[in-house]
This record gives structure tokens, sequence and C-alpha cells, in this order.
């Protein structure tokens, strides 16, 4: 195992958190695709205890829904049978939350306080859908304030990389037109953090840091769906994402 690539940030304090890259290919952190599940879950495993000595690991089978999981225990991380949602919560010490993406928003959240942290797996789909704000009502009933609330946008498709069709377009409100700008004819580019950001600023937080990390370009820490579709190559790859309550 080499030596994780990981990205903090400043927006979670001393929350332990972080979002990891492939450190050169040296590491696949999603099940479903190529690579060894017994691999996958080692590196998974030891990604958490990076960041909390013998923590364990609680990630979600995610299906791009809006749905949010409460964690009190974690569960067993296996290739199959995990509890599915694409957003975890928790005030449990000893837990660290994790999503994947490639392409995504991994958003990390965390009332310092009150102890509550929480991850959720932003595309579009659960953007539009309420993760997001699925997310934040889970933490406030595990006793957190949304005024007291931070969130931070991990490596995410930049709006120069994320051409997106008509279609596409018709998914999202009128008052949404500010994260499309015109490009090629009946096509657009999506701003999908600048979206994630507008919707948990307008949910009531007052702190969120979008760190700006574009996965498309940034082939040499990041995987990129739309990136390997459109080289032809294998496309599945996954960084994680994960924190822990305090």
């Amino acid at each position: 195992m080499g030596a994780f690539d990981i990205t903090r940030a400043d927006a979670l304090g001393r929350i332990p958190h972080g979002f990891f890259g492939h450190a050169n290919g040296a590491h696949q952190f999603g099940y479903g695709g190529d690579g060894d599940s017994t691999l996958i879950a080692r590196d998974r495993l030891e990604g958490a205890q990076a960041l909390v000595e013998g923590a364990a690991l609680a990630a979600p089978h995610q299906v791009h829904s809006p749905d949010v999981i409460t964690v009190d225990q974690a569960w067993a991380d296996d290739p199959t049978g995990r509890p599915e949602g694409d957003a975890v919560v928790t005030s449990t010490p000893g837990i660290v939350l994790g999503i994947v993406t490639a392409d995504c928003a991994p958003v990390l959240f965390a009332d310092q306080q009150a102890g509550v942290v929480g991850a959720a797996h932003a595309g579009w789909r659960g953007a539009v859908g309420g993760v997001l704000e699925n997310t934040l009502t889970a933490m406030v009933a595990l006793g957190a304030s949304r005024q007291n609330i931070a969130a931070a946008i991990g490596p995410t498709i930049a709006q120069a990389s994320y051409e997106v069709d008509a279609p596409f377009k018709t998914n999202f409100k009128h008052e949404d037109e500010r994260h499309f700008s015109a490009g090629r004819d009946e096509h657009w580019q999506f701003d999908l953090p600048g979206f994630v950001a507008a919707r948990l600023a307008k949910s009531g937080l007052k702190t969120v840091q979008l760190l700006d990390l574009d996965t498309f370009s940034l082939s040499e820490r990041y995987y990129s769906y739309r990136r390997a579709s459109q080289r032809g190559e294998a496309n599945y790859g996954r960084q994680i994402s994960m924190i822990a309550a305090p």
C-alpha cells in the first residue's frame, strides 16, 4: 500500500476527515468494478484508520438517491449487503463515515460543537432530489444546529469539464440557470459544485468551502467517469471521502 493522498478542508477544522485521491493509481476505493475486493476493503479500512486509530468504516451502497442513513453502529464493509443510501450521519465516536465518488460531489459536514458529522454523495440527481437537505435534517435530529454546521465540497467535475445537453437542463428550475453557461449549439457547461454550494447556502449554512479540485482534469489524483468514458478506458474507479465524530 502506498501513502494515501488526503486533502483536508479548513472549514471542518480539527474534525477527523479527508478527501482521498487514488495516489497515482495506488488506491481504488469502490466496490463493483475491476479489482480484488479484499484489497479494496483493506484500503477502505486503512484509510479510515488513518483518520481515527482503530475506527470502523460505515459506507453505504450508493444508488443516486436522496436517502440518508443515521449510523450508531458500523456494519460489515462487504461488497454486497450494505445498507442502501447516499448519505450517512452520526454522533457516535469511533465510526468513520465514507462515501465514494467519481465526478459527483462528495460533501462532508460537521457541527463541531455538537459532535455531529455527515457525508453525502451529491451527483446532480441526488442534489436535485434533496440528499443535501435531508442530510442536514438528519444531523439536526442528532442535536446539530444548522447555523453551526460547516460543509466542504471535495473533488468534483468542474464546470469547464461538464458539458450537458438540452434534456439534461430540463431537470432544473429557472432559478438554477446561473449554474449553466452557454457552449456549443444546444449544449451547456454545468457547474455541479456551484449548484451544490448554492443549495447548501439556501438551506441556511453559513460556512461552505469548495476545494476547487476537478476530477476530470486532475487525472494523476482522481478517477473520473466522464474522462474514462471519453477516452474509451475502463470506467470504474472511485475515490473516497471520510469523516468521523470527534
